[in-house]
């Protein structure tokens, strides 16, 4: 086997991608650089989402210090999880976000936006990267900078090694990504697309601020519209994992040469990462009518995550 996708096996899947690679970006047939453009989902795509997107994780801190400091918000949701630990309840809500039901999901918004609301952009970021250096994901014991799924690095590095540009699109906050996405990933925060809490300007302190209210949720049908208003191209390559990735993978397979690839949470061997179908049983349903390609966590990847 080729030094190229390492911790990819033989097989199908490894096969479909380095052929569609070969076809678009070398010989006569390959279409210019500048149309090659790959979009990932960032969320149990290119790491780890479980038992809570790492978003929450980070958040969950900030709202067990505000209930203990306002007793009665403990009384309330999402806070009474924060403080009880309830990670089950957290994880839930954005489950239950996949099958259509927001109620949990627009309280967790609102408690976010609480959070951040007169910020500076600068302010958040430095929390923000404090956080990645000194915590570690809830189950996995180790710190998030080795939860990143090492098959889909190496899958970044081969598509940039032939003249793609990636980007993530996420239905993460954009500004809770960007303090890492280079190091993580390579990819650099202006290649970073996800949701957004609105923005003001302040004149007094010459500071970009938080603002009360939020701006996007992107996910589901939002995401190829902020892909349109990002990048102003429809990309070729799409990698999603969730319901909410349907209609990105959908837009992007219109393209007349693409390929649109689901992550499938199916490893039961104790690997590190949790099977799971929650929140993908439509994607998975659908992928064969709808020409996307499923890689298989469990038998299309030698290994999950680096060692520690």
């Amino acid at each position: 086997m080729s030094a190229a996708l390492a911790s990819w096996r033989d097989g199908p899947v490894r096969s479909a991608i380095m052929d569609f690679v070969a076809a678009v970006a070398t010989g006569p047939a390959a279409i210019p650089e500048e149309e090659r453009v790959a979009v990932f989902d960032n969320d149990g795509t290119l790491w780890t989402e479980k038992p809570m997107p790492t978003q929450l994780h980070f958040i969950v801190e900030q709202w067990a210090a505000a209930a203990h400091a306002d007793p009665a918000l403990a009384e309330q949701q999402p806070y009474r999880a924060a403080v009880t630990g309830d990670y089950a309840w957290l994880g839930a809500a954005v489950d239950q976000h996949y099958e259509g039901d927001d109620s949990d999901l627009r309280a967790l918004i609102a408690a976010l936006v609480r959070t951040t609301a007169g910020l500076s952009v600068q302010d958040y970021q430095a929390a923000v990267a404090a956080f990645y250096r000194e915590a570690t994901h809830l189950t996995l014991g180790r710190g998030y900078s080795a939860t990143t799924y090492i098959p889909m690095v190496e899958l970044l590095r081969y598509l940039e090694a032939h003249g793609f540009a990636c980007y993530i699109v996420s239905g993460g906050d954009r500004d809770f990504m960007r303090p890492m996405t280079m190091d993580y990933y390579g990819i650099p925060p202006e290649r970073v697309i996800g949701s957004a809490v609105g923005l003001r300007y302040d004149a007094n302190s010459n500071d970009v601020r938080y603002g009360p209210d939020f701006d996007f949720f992107d996910d589901g049908p939002e995401k190829p519209l902020r892909i349109w208003t990002r990048i102003g191209r429809r990309p070729v390559l799409a990698v999603g994992n969730a319901n909410g990735d349907i209609p990105m993978l959908s837009f992007v397979k219109k393209h007349p040469r693409s390929l649109s690839l689901v992550v499938h949470h199916d490893d039961d061997t104790g690997r590190g990462d949790e099977p799971y179908d929650r929140g993908a049983e439509t994607i998975l349903a659908e992928a064969s009518r709808r020409g996307f390609t499923v890689i298989s966590v469990k038998n299309d990847w030698r290994r999950v995550f680096a060692p520690t």
